[in-house]
């Protein structure tokens, strides 16, 4: 069965352009158009289809505020479409925090050589989303203090961490191929490996910029070590993306440039369309930006570079985290940490936007521990801070 697809976009050339491309999958059946953000609401509440497309800039309702009330009337996935200017990307990152799971650029012409390359990149970021469980309207849930008595000493196989309609978590521990499996049932997973760090490395795609600021906006300003991010985004995007970030956060948030010298207490996002290497010793790392025009690669910027390059700088005192994204990136850079003597972390595949990342890692055995997004921040500060 199709999943059921709703186009939003005041644009008629552009409905149909994107009814006709989604439509040749098999797997897809645009169900319905809308030309405004007040009818995506009304027809996503009506029509309770699987995933919507969504412009930015329409009449009545804009597409933000058209986010806001399906995601509290009726949540459903939502892919947005975007300029690719300054103004376009402050307003894709409001409408992703506003709940919107995805983004591509509206002209496709920016993210693919011709038109079969664009339609089959939209329809797998459609289908993707699509897979996504049925979302559930937001209730509020309680925290929990983490003190000693719910902390268990971080293991050297993988640990997946998930949430319990009681509030605790489940703690599945499970090892290499072939081996026994145990459950626990712990309130945190935060007890420190008492391991010294110098760095906290990031690779994230989609549903990136989300996860991203959920885990920055828990660190306090002295944060012990620098941390370098890595988000699959267009150019025009991460300046605006660390804009953001820094106003919202404690620690200092920068788009990296090349130069810039690592400091405890400040993230650097690599800048897209580049490449961010790290470059010189543990106590005297710096920052190299690199254009690429390499068609081999596919991601600029890439985890797998810039998590290689942290592994020839630090050796194994690195903490790494591969977050929600689609396809493989950072597995490679992840095992020439892990081989260095590094900490592999991945987010476990319940909080994932997209499950591909983490698992690439996970089933090739690199992650050490799966841990939801919600625990991730505390878990990584406690870690690096040794306590």
């Amino acid at each position: 069965m199709a999943y059921k697809v709703l186009v939003v976009d005041d644009s008629s050339f552009f409905r149909r352009r994107v009814t006709d491309i989604l439509n040749k999958d098999p797997q897809l059946e645009v169900v319905d158009v809308a030309v405004n953000g007040q009818e995506a609401v009304d027809k996503a509440l009506a029509l309770n289809v699987d995933v919507i497309t969504m412009d930015i800039e329409m009449p009545v309702l804009n597409g933000i505020e058209a986010v806001k009330k399906i995601m509290s009337q009726s949540p459903t996935p939502i892919l947005m479409f975007s300029s690719l200017t300054h103004q376009g990307a402050k307003s894709t990152l409001e409408a992703l925090d506003a709940g919107a799971l995805d983004f591509l650029p509206k002209k496709f012409s920016e993210i693919a050589q011709n038109s079969d390359e664009a339609g089959s990149l939209l329809r797998q970021r459609v289908l993707e989303i699509a897979r996504k469980p049925r979302m559930k309207k937001p209730r509020a849930v309680a925290t929990r203090s983490l003190t000693a008595e719910n902390r268990f000493p971080l293991k050297s196989r993988t640990t997946t961490v998930t949430q319990s309609s009681t509030g605790e978590k489940a703690v599945s521990q499970f090892a290499a191929r072939g081996s026994h499996q145990e459950i626990y049932s712990h309130k945190a997973v935060t007890k420190s490996s008492g391991k010294e760090y110098s760095l906290l490395a990031i690779g994230t795609s989609t549903g990136g910029p989300v996860a991203l600021q959920k885990i920055l906006t828990q660190f306090d300003a002295n944060f012990p070590v620098p941390i370098i991010m890595v988000q699959h985004m267009p150019a025009a995007f991460t300046a605006a993306f660390a804009s953001r970030l820094n106003s919202l956060c404690s620690i200092t948030v920068k788009e990296a440039s090349d130069g810039d010298v690592l400091k405890p207490g400040c993230a650097y996002l690599a800048p897209g369309g580049r490449q961010m290497i790290i470059t010189g010793s543990e106590k005297s790392a710096k920052i190299k930006i690199l254009d690429d025009n390499s068609p081999k690669i596919t991601f600029k910027p890439s985890v797998d570079i810039s998590f290689g390059s942290a592994a020839k700088t630090f050796a194994g005192k690195v903490l790494a985290a591969i977050l929600t994204g689609m396809g493989s990136d950072g597995k490679e850079g992840a095992r020439m940490l892990k081989a260095k003597g590094a900490t592999i972390w991945s987010q476990d595949e319940q909080s994932c936007v997209v499950y591909g990342m983490p698992q690439a890692i996970d089933k090739a055995g690199i992650s050490q521990l799966s841990l939801p997004l919600d625990l991730m921040a505390a878990s990584m500060a406690k870690e690096v801070n040794c306590g």
